[in-house]
C-alpha cells in the first residue's frame, strides 16, 4: 500500500460537495478553491511535499525501539533470570501461528512458580495471554487496519494489585511516526484522570532523526502533571547512536556497533543531572549516573551475551541449542560492591509441526561442519 501524501490539488479534485452559489449553475466551481488563500495555502503544501519526497527520508521507526540494538539486542537485562527455570512450548500451526507453553520455575523472585501463556497470530491480527498460578492475567491484543495504522490493547490483573489497561495507537508514515497512548483511561472520578502520553518521531535526513513526547498524568482530575522529553537517533551503515533529554534533567545516551557478521557491542549511559532527593541532608544530591558496556557473540549454536556497568555488576547469558528442539540457558551476575552473586539455569523444549524439518538442518549443519574440518586437515 503506498504512503505517499496526497496533494491539495488532488483533494480538490475528489467529489467535494460546492459551496451554495447561483442555484443556476449547479456545476460551477466551488467558491473556497478560488480563494487567494486556500491557493497559497495549497501551493506551500505542495512545495513541501516536493522537498520532502526529493529528501529520500525514511520512516524512523518508534520511539520504542529508539535504542533496541542495545536495550533489547545486545543487554542481556530482558533475558536474565535466577533460580531453576524450565520452559515447554508447542507449535501447533504457523500460519496462523497458533502456540501455547509450560513454564515451570524455582528459587526466582520475579518469575512464578508456574505460568501458561497462549499465542494466535495471523496477517493482521495478533494476541497473547497468559496465566500463572496465582492467577494473574496479562493479555495484548494488535490489530493492523493496514501497514500503517496498528491499534495495541494490554491488559493486566494481578492480585493484591489495582488493574491495569493500556490503549495505543501507531501511525506510520513515510518518513514519521507517531505514538499515542493511554494508561487507565478514566471519566468516572469527576473529571479525565489517568495517564496520556503523544510522541512522533521524524526524519530529516535519511540518517538522522528527532522527536518529542509529550505526557499528562492525573491520577486526580484536579491536580495533574506534564512533562515533555526530547529524542534523536542516528543511523550509519554499521553503528547507531540515539539520546535521550527527560524531565527533571534525566539524559540517556547508547551506541551500538556492528563488529562482525557475528558480534554486536553497546555502550549506554544514564546521567540524572539534579541528582536525587536526600532526606538526610536536605535538598537533592550532585549529579548521579552509571554506564553499561555489553556485547552479544553469536556461534553456530549457541548465543552469548555479557556485559558489566559501573556499579561493579558483571553479567553473563549463554543460550547454547544442543538439539534442534532443544535449548540450556545459563546466567550469572556477581556485584562486587554489594559482595553478592546471583545464577540462573534453564532448559527450552519446543515441540512443533516442523520438527522433522528441523532434525534433517541440524544434520545437514553437522554435515558440512564435518566437511569444513576435514578441509582444514
Amino acid at each position: 500500500m503506498s504512503t505517499a501524501v496526497p496533494s491539495l490539488g488532488e483533494i480538490n479534485a475528489l467529489n467535494v460537495p460546492s459551496l451554495p452559489g447561483n442555484l443556476n449553475t449547479p456545476n460551477q466551481t466551488p467558491a473556497w478553491t478560488n480563494n487567494p488563500l486556500w491557493a497559497y495555502v495549497s501551493e506551500t503544501y505542495n512545495t513541501i511535499a516536493a522537498k520532502r519526497s526529493g529528501l529520500n527520508l525514511v520512516n524512523p521507526g518508534t520511539l520504542e525501539n529508539l535504542n533496541k540494538e542495545v536495550s533489547k539486542d545486545v543487554f542481556l537485562t530482558n533475558y536474565f533470570f535466577t533460580g531453576l527455570r524450565a520452559e515447554i512450548s508447542k507449535t501447533f500451526s504457523m500460519n496462523p501461528a497458533f502456540q501455547v507453553s509450560h513454564s515451570f520455575s524455582l528459587g526466582s523472585k520475579v518469575l512464578p512458580p508456574y505460568a501458561f501463556a497462549a499465542f494466535f497470530a495471523n496477517d493482521n491480527f495478533f494476541m497473547q495471554g497468559n496465566i500463572d498460578n496465582d492467577y494473574s492475567v496479562a493479555a495484548r491484543m494488535q490489530y493492523s487496519w493496514s501497514k500503517e495504522c496498528v491499534s495495541k490493547v494490554n491488559a493486566q490483573l494481578q492480585n493484591g494489585q489495582p488493574a491495569m489497561i493500556q490503549l495505543e495507537q501507531d501511525l506510520q508514515g513515510a518518513d514519521f511516526s507517531i505514538n499515542f497512548k493511554s494508561l487507565n483511561p478514566s471519566v468516572l472520578s469527576g473529571g479525565l484522570s489517568g495517564v496520556f502520553i503523544g510522541s512522533l518521531l521524524q526524519s530529516l535526513t535519511p540518517k538522522l532523526a528527532v522527536g518529542l513526547e509529550a505526557m499528562y498524568s492525573a491520577q486526580d482530575p484536579r491536580i495533574g502533571e506534564a512533562a515533555v522529553s526530547y529524542f534523536g537517533r542516528y543511523v550509519s551503515g554499521d553503528w547507531v547512536a540515539s539520546a535521550q533529554l527527560q524531565q527533571m534533567g534525566m539524559v540517556q545516551a547508547s551506541f551500538w556497533r556492528k563488529i562482525t557478521d557475528k558480534v554486536e557491542a553497546g555502550v549506554e549511559a544514564n546521567l540524572a543531572l539534579l541528582g536525587k532527593p536526600n532526606p538526610m541532608m536536605g535538598g537533592v544530591s550532585g549529579p548521579e549516573g552509571t554506564t553499561t558496556i555489553g556485547a552479544k557473540y553469536e556461534f553456530r549454536q549457541s548465543v552469548f551475551r555479557g556485559q558489566i556497568d559501573s556499579t561493579g555488576k558483571v553479567s553473563c547469558l549463554l543460550e547454547r541449542r544442543v538439539l534442534p528442539v532443544v535449548s540450556l540457558l545459563f546466567a550469572g551476575e556477581i556485584d562486587h560492591v554489594a559482595n553478592t552473586s546471583k545464577v540462573g539455569l534453564g532448559l527450552q523444549f519446543e515441540a512443533g509441526a516442523d520438527e522433522e524439518m528441523m532434525a534433517q538442518q541440524q544434520q545437514m549443519m553437522e554435515q558440512q561442519q564435518m566437511m569444513e574440518q576435514q578441509q582444514q586437515m
